[in-house]
């Protein structure tokens, strides 16, 4: 990506997005959702493959909500093969490249196969230092503070830093990742609905029309040149770089 004008970016970055637009897309263009999401599975590809370049260290995607029980069953059923098989099939690939999976959000809901699966992944790329990639799936940030308030209650923990580790895991368990420095969604909406509410405390937010399935490497330096341009007080007077959050640090329980 080619150098923007504005304050220098600390690197690396905590960057989420929301994958919005994979329905209306198929629509649209008179398929069936489905196709929409079959094809958004590209898109999340492109991005990860172009990450590491973009100095962004962890990359956390918003891929089933909570509330997405709640859409008819076969798309829920297209949307959990989809993410069964992408765990299933980049395992090799995320060992080979450096890059670290991981699941967010509850677990008991998700088929027993699929959990071992992600257990699996999750504990072959356990190394990975090139690049962290959360997949959001069954999450929802309001019930993750609630679970990790639940969690550190049973425990006995009272520190602001374990709630905070808790917090990020969207299950109740302690995960080390830093605080979102931009948020990002494609497909035109303009809302966070739900998503890592707590981490996106000091994100910047950075919203496009276009849908997630044309979703390209060049939408994704678009979205970093233009937080590279901004200027992040944190609540102080004094304008500091388009980087660190007062609260980036990965606190642990």
């Amino acid at each position: 990506m080619s150098a923007a004008a504005g304050p220098t970016v600390e690197r690396p970055l905590h960057v989420a997005i929301i994958m919005d637009g994979n329905g209306r897309w198929a629509v649209a263009r008179g398929l069936p959702r489905v196709a929409g999401h079959r094809l958004g599975a590209g898109a999340v590809r492109r991005v990860v493959e172009a990450a590491p370049s973009l100095d962004i260290g962890t990359l956390s995607l918003y891929a089933f909500s909570a509330d997405n029980w709640r859409r008819p069953a076969a798309e829920v059923a297209t949307l959990l093969a989809l993410f069964d098989e992408y765990l299933r099939d980049r395992v090799q690939e995320c060992v080979e490249k450096g890059v670290r999976l991981s699941l967010i959000g509850r677990r008991d809901r998700l088929p027993s196969s699929m959990r071992r699966r992600a257990e699996a992944v999750e504990a072959a790329t356990a190394t990975g230092s090139v690049l962290h990639l959360r997949l959001a799936i069954d999450y929802s940030a309001r019930e993750a503070i609630w679970l990790a308030v639940e969690r550190m209650r049973q425990a006995g923990g009272d520190s602001s830093d374990e709630l905070a580790a808790r917090v990020r895991s969207g299950c109740g368990e302690p995960a080390v990742v830093p605080d979102v420095d931009l948020l990002i969604r494609s497909g035109g909406e303009q809302r966070l609905s739900d998503f890592l509410l707590w981490e996106c405390a000091y994100a910047e937010l950075w919203f496009t029309d276009v849908p997630w399935p044309d979703f390209s490497r060049v939408d994704l330096e678009a979205a970093l040149a233009a937080f590279a341009r901004r200027e992040r007080r944190f609540g102080g007077l004094t304008a500091g770089p388009a980087a660190l959050s007062p609260a980036r640090h990965t606190s642990t329980s």
